[in-house]
């Protein structure tokens, strides 16, 4: 790590962070299953619903097929956010770990942190079980990133391993890497969630991820 510089380790959400679409909104527009789905989404991600209580119920809607993760894949890839690629990038050659924390399906999560030059194992999302014609069979119940609190306890292992951390996202479930310790930022670039903005220690509106990088690299006084 440079010098100087204030965080050893950078976390951030994939949905609506890294990308600008949401992939569980992405899969039910693929199954017609468009407002149901989003209605699920939307009150977990503004904390009116646990996550729990969503989760298995929209994939239980969904049944993803192997081939539409990776089309979701896809999907991530082409709505990158303006100014990821340059941020991770700008991160790597400080010798910052970047990382991706999200409740999102890994096979997907994995193809777009491939497309940044992340590794595998900077990639934390839930796994899915497929049969070997590609059926969807379930997903991991053990995750803690199926489940309300999941950031937190997956954020504090990963400051325990590296030490002084900032996080960035849009969600209030992401606001759960801030109680881990995190110094944590808003991004309101594709979509402003209120209690997000109300709560975060500093909030960015810009629509490109390239604004956040004033503050990761110069710290945020507490």
């Amino acid at each position: 790590m440079t010098a100087g510089a204030p965080y050893r380790l950078v976390v951030f959400d994939c949905d609506s962070t890294l990308t600008r679409i949401e992939g569980v909104d992405e899969l039910a527009r693929m199954h017609g299953l468009e407002m149901e789905i989003a209605a699920l989404t939307t009150a977990a991600m503004e904390g009116r619903v646990a996550l729990e209580e969503v989760y298995a119920r929209r994939l239980d809607r969904l049944r993803p097929d192997r081939q539409s993760v990776e089309r979701l894949g896809t999907r991530y890839i082409e709505e990158l956010v303006p100014g990821a690629r340059e941020t991770i990038s700008t991160l790597r050659e400080l010798g910052i770990e970047a990382h991706i924390i999200s409740g999102g399906f890994l096979p997907a999560v994995t193809m777009l942190a491939e497309a940044l030059r992340l590794r595998p194992d900077q990639v934390h999302a839930v796994a899915l079980q497929f049969a070997a014609d590609g059926r969807y069979v379930g997903f991991d119940i053990a995750s803690p990133l199926a489940r309300s609190g999941g950031k937190r306890v997956v954020c504090t292992e990963l400051i325990q391993r590296f030490g002084k951390c900032a996080a960035v996202g849009d969600g209030v479930t992401d606001l759960e890497m801030q109680d881990a310790g995190a110094d944590f930022i808003g991004f309101g670039g594709v979509v402003e969630r209120a209690p997000v903005r109300r709560r975060a220690q500093r909030f960015v509106s810009a629509p490109d991820l390239k604004a956040v990088l004033p503050l990761l690299l110069e710290g945020m006084p507490k």
